[in-house]
């Protein structure tokens, strides 16, 4: 199987990148199958799922049982927080892993309405939240991996890496689907093809516990472990001593999460279904885009180490507030050249900001015996408002009248309007305006010293740049 990376406190650059690869390529994989299920909502799952309902509503049962998955991320983040900082980051990541690509390979296999009914779409649904489980609890491991082990300097850089399996897993898992339609005709990919992508999942699983199991425990929880200082009920213990930081973490999300599901999925509603344009094209733009990003992450990261965390992501919300609208005048301006120019700053620049530094802004600030924890519920608290809502509520306030008329829901009309897309952009602005006023709470800890197994928060004395 190779050879093993040992829990040691100066890791090799050798060793850092088997790091980087592991928690990457696993993280992607996760991605990979999260996202898959959110293109097969929009495509195939109204009308394999849901038939009898009309095409508005079928698509926002499909878009609900999206939303389950990020409902679940938060229970995900507490139960895999919990072993994380309980048995260890490794293997929980393993659980992480298998539970994700087994309800993936298991979505793949089930049979549609016709066949089983309502039991069909409840049997979708639970996998959705075995796959929101495995999500919740996978983000924690992947950056502590990362973040731990490269903990001395660079934590921005080192942390970032993880965050590019969400661009990774999006562009694979596009590319697969574009792939599989251009292969065969509408008809077959509805009644078949659409299961070969979450077959291929399983291969993908494979790769990635093999990668995942040659890195041994990250330095800092092996300390704690030597010690035998884990915390007796890790959730409660970060709960106790930083409940305002996971809080105030869960707040500063507002401006990445929902824009990047309106900038990667909701695009492609909003161009086929509005702007008449070619699904084709509008995937394409996407995966450059999710490409370009894969730069623009670790970049950014890097630079939020030299320039504050905090006062990086402050400037980030500034700037998606000014994108808001010039997103969809790009979009709206009739040019094919122009609409990709907008689908490509949404992600590679605008989200990447804040996505980039992210990771080691919310998990510096927690000591090692409850970190799992505390980054997990600071990262997905978030999940279910500011994530699966996105796609559903941007849907609303750009059709509201339409198409809550459908729904039979006229009492809504009179309060949402007939719907626009400026009401969208106003959407991105108050999200980005609560992650500003949540990162103001928080402390600037780029250069605070987090190795030490302390009850109380992370130490936050500053050490000078350079003296890592």
């Amino acid at each position: 199987m190779g050879t093993n990376i040992s829990s040691v406190d100066e890791p090799t650059p050798q060793q850092m990148r088997t790091v980087i690869i592991s928690s990457t390529v696993g993280t992607a994989i996760e991605w990979y199958d999260f996202f898959l299920y959110g293109t097969m909502a929009t495509l195939v799952f109204p009308k394999l799922f849901f038939p009898e309902s009309n095409q508005m509503v079928g698509t926002l049962l499909s878009l609900f049982t999206f939303l389950v998955g990020f409902i679940a991320r938060p229970f995900g983040g507490a139960i895999f927080g919990h072993l994380g900082d309980k048995i260890g980051r490794k293997s929980t990541l393993v659980a992480t892993l298998l539970l994700m690509g087994i309800s993936t390979f298991i979505i793949g296999i089930l049979p549609g309405y016709a066949t089983l009914g309502l039991f069909a779409a409840l049997l979708v649904t639970l996998m959705r939240l075995c796959q929101g489980l495995g999500v919740g609890g996978e983000w924690g491991g992947s950056v502590l991996l990362a973040m731990e082990y490269g903990h001395k300097s660079n934590r921005g850089y080192w942390a970032s890496w993880p965050q590019l399996g969400a661009p990774l897993g999006l562009a694979l898992s596009t590319i697969v689907v574009d792939i599989v339609q251009a292969s065969m005709g509408t008809a077959s990919f509805l009644s078949w093809g659409w299961r070969i992508p979450f077959f291929i999942s399983a291969l993908l699983i494979v790769i990635g516990l093999y990668i995942r199991l040659r890195v041994m425990e990250t330095p800092l929880f092996a300390k704690v472990k030597e010690q035998n200082r884990e915390a007796s009920a890790p959730l409660l213990h970060a709960f106790r001593h930083s409940t305002p930081e996971i809080l105030l973490s869960a707040g500063s999300r507002f401006v990445e999460q929902a824009p990047f599901y309106l900038f990667a999925t909701f695009v492609v509603t909003y161009g086929v279904d509005k702007l008449l344009l070619n699904k084709t094209m509008i995937l394409n733009s996407i995966v450059a885009a999710a490409v370009l990003e894969m730069c623009t992450i670790p970049i950014f990261g890097a630079l939020s180490d030299r320039v504050g965390r905090r006062l990086w992501y402050l400037i980030g919300c500034v700037l998606m507030v000014a994108f808001a609208f010039p997103y969809f005048l790009l979009m709206n301006s009739g040019s094919t050249v122009l609409f990709v120019l907008g689908v490509v700053l949404s992600l590679a620049f605008f989200h990447s900001w804040v996505y980039g530094p992210q990771a080691a802004m919310i998990a510096e600030r927690f000591s090692t015996r409850s970190r799992y924890s505390g980054a997990s519920l600071g990262y997905q608290l978030a999940a279910p408002l500011a994530g699966g809502l996105a796609p559903i509520i941007a849907l609303l306030l750009l059709n509201g009248k339409t198409n809550l008329s459908a729904l039979g829901r006229s009492d809504v009309i009179v309060n949402i309007g007939a719907g626009s897309w400026q009401a969208v952009s106003i959407y991105i602005i108050i999200l980005a305006a609560i992650s500003f006023a949540s990162v103001l709470g928080l402390k600037e800890l780029t250069h605070a010293d987090i190795s030490s197994v302390e009850d109380d928060k992370v130490n936050h004395v500053l050490v000078l740049a350079g003296e890592d």
